[in-house]
């Protein structure tokens, strides 16, 4: 078997756009752990350009990795899969996200917060849930951006419970009837009739909390987009409709966004002036276009590019992960630090993003070297661990 470098690569593209889009997040109106003086509407166009599908697109390669991994390797999918999801959970958990609500609590409880941080560690370690504002109290110990790690945790087990308690040959009928289904224009029509239903029932029923428990519209559509990967990951016919129809797909993405941009944000609607119901709904239907023909065209785009390998790929689909997992802190830490200099937005957004990626690769750099950080971070114990479990390319995590 080979390795689908497209697949490898849209995943770095992906979790790189995350760094990018996280830096952003300081400069919106959006809440945030910290903002910036500077925070406005005027960039959040230009994030809503990845908010719909960046994310989607994630799951999706990690559904076609699970696929790989359980015709290769289907013993023990589940303990190298929680050592390479929850091991990094908990560490991050414990260690790498405290920062982050620290300094949040410092910039936002109302009346200040200047207890160092070390008083503060106490707390989060009990579980204190004092620190609240008019929107409610903050819930620690919290995972924050590594919301990602349970969901697919959660998704695998659902793929292993697939694989282990359907009868024989059951599986491979699903897979078949869903590369049927998935071919040709049903490649396009098919998962956007699925996330629009998606979007219509629950998006006003359950708010996206990142919480697990309580997230049904979030379990929705990634749920969804994982499990079209798992079950396609073999449909040639699937990969090729989405290399014909790319064009079709990027065009489609293209003006549903032109939509969704001139509706929040030309149109005059707010919160004192809502749109109608019918235009509520179909801008539903449209975010739902966006995201998977955004998809559809990234996957179409970068299938030729499947068997294209390189040492610079290699050397990100490792450095990756360890990426994911402290940008945020990195990121929330420095805008909190550079403040006192008063930097122009844009100065200061360069900087942050770019010290951001420096600091990350840095870290990884002795992260890969070290035994004892290397399964922390969701890497193999073993330097020298052969490729073998991820042929299909891009899971969440790096098994290497």
């Amino acid at each position: 078997m080979t390795r689908r470098n497209d697949l490898d690569w849209l995943r770095v593209i992906a979790f790189a756009l995350l760094v990018i889009y996280h830096v952003g997040m300081y400069y919106v109106s959006w809440d945030w752990h910290v903002k910036s003086a500077a925070a406005s509407i005027a960039p959040e166009p230009f994030m809503l350009l990845t908010s719909p599908w960046r994310m989607s697109l994630l799951f999706l390669i990690s559904g076609v990795a699970t696929a790989y991994m359980l015709q290769s390797r289907p013993q023990g999918l589940l303990r190298r899969r929680s050592r390479q999801l929850l091991w990094p959970l908990l560490f991050g958990m414990l260690l790498i996200v405290p920062p982050q609500a620290y300094y949040q609590v410092v910039e936002q409880l109302p009346g200040g917060y200047d207890a160092s941080y070390w008083s503060f560690y106490g707390k989060y370690l009990t579980g204190y849930h004092g620190f609240c504002d008019a929107d409610g109290c903050l819930r620690l110990p919290t995972w924050n951006h590594l919301w990602f790690l349970p969901y697919l945790w959660c998704y695998t087990l659902l793929a292993w419970l697939l694989w282990r308690l359907l009868p024989d040959g059951a599986l491979q009928r699903l897979r078949a009837a869903c590369g049927r289904a998935l071919q040709g224009w049903g490649a396009l029509w098919v998962p956007v009739v699925i996330l629009a239903l998606a979007r219509l029932l629950l998006v006003t029923r359950f708010e996206q909390s990142h919480a697990l428990v309580d997230d049904w519209y979030n379990h929705a559509q990634y749920g969804a987009v994982f499990l079209i990967g798992f079950l396609a990951a073999f449909s040639t016919g699937f990969w090729q409709s989405l290399q014909r129809l790319r064009w079709a797909a990027l065009l489609l993405a293209a003006i549903t966004y032109a939509l969704l941009i001139h509706s929040w944000y030309f149109a005059g609607y707010n919160d004192d002036n809502p749109p109608p119901m019918w235009l509520r709904l179909g801008l539903r239907v449209a975010w739902a276009v966006d995201q998977w023909t955004a998809i559809a065209a990234l996957l179409g785009f970068a299938y030729r590019w499947r068997d294209a390998d390189s040492r610079l790929l290699r050397y990100l689909t490792l450095a990756v992960f360890p990426l994911y997992i402290l940008h945020q802190t990195v990121i929330v830490v420095l805008a909190h630090q550079l403040k006192p200099l008063h930097l122009p937005a844009g100065w200061e957004a360069a900087l942050l993003t770019a010290a951001t990626f420096t600091l990350c690769l840095a870290a990884y750099e002795l992260i890969k070297r070290s035994a004892l950080l290397r399964p922390l971070f969701g890497l193999r114990p073993r330097p020298d661990a052969p490729r073998t479990d991820q042929v299909a390319g891009a899971t969440a995590c790096s098994d290497r």
